[in-house]
């Protein structure tokens, strides 16, 4: 009783995205691209298969190893929003799998969409369907 008290005290400590479901292909995150390559050279740029590292229950790869290196010093920093699912989606209240090259990038956060057509519709009114997806995410993540 006393070991799981404090196993589940030690899961408390762990950010709410530990556990958060994940959209992977075949174990991917983000269909293999690298997620550091959206904040450092602002576009979809597919990771390597020999550059990678398991994150929160995922396989990640990188196109450099210094790519790998930043994500490992702060995963959630470059992880995208809602375990890597459609933010459009998301905001509608359900989840969807995305065109990793339909991204967008607001106050240091990583949101994907489903396809160009859906992220334009998505960032005709982004702030409200940030609003909308973050209210969602809760309880779809589980």
């Amino acid at each position: 009783m006393i070991l799981r008290r404090a196993a589940l005290a030690l899961l408390a400590l762990l950010p709410s995205t530990a556990f958060a479901r994940q959209n992977l292909t075949r174990g991917l995150a983000i269909q293999g691209y690298d997620p550091v390559a959206y904040f450092t050279e602002n576009r979809a740029r597919r990771g390597r298969y020999e550059i990678s590292t398991r994150w929160n229950g995922a396989t990640w790869r990188f196109a450099t190893a210094e790519h790998r290196r930043l994500f490992l010093e702060d995963p959630a920093r470059y992880a995208p929003a809602y375990g890597g699912f459609c933010a459009y989606a998301v905001s509608e209240g359900y989840t969807a799998t995305v065109d990793p090259t339909a991204f967008t990038i607001v106050d240091g956060r990583l949101y994907l969409n489903y396809s160009h057509g859906v992220q334009a519709r998505w960032r005709e009114n982004r702030d409200e369907r940030i609003r909308r997806a973050d209210g969602n995410w809760p309880g779809l993540s589980r």
